[in-house]
């Protein structure tokens, strides 16, 4: 199936920026229609979240410090 450009429409006003200020959810919906509860807490959520952080900060550390000696070493 070929699709053609005028198959597909973009409507602007389902846009929105690709950084976003302030997001607030609400699970109150999906709870009470589909009897859902979050598996992982708040608390938990934030230790996953910083820990990935760390985890990628150590790693963009180590790539700055090898590419630091890798020039070092190419200037001698």
């Amino acid at each position: 199936m070929e699709i053609e450009a005028t198959d597909v429409a973009n409507d602007p006003k389902y846009f929105r920026p690709a950084e976003v200020d302030f997001l607030l959810g609400d699970a109150s919906k999906a709870r009470r229609e589909l009897g859902w509860e979050p598996t992982v807490s708040f608390d938990q959520l934030v230790r996953l979240m910083v820990d990935h952080d760390l985890k990628l900060a150590k790693q963009e550390s180590e790539v700055t410090e090898m590419n630091h000696v890798t020039v070092a070493k190419a200037q001698w």
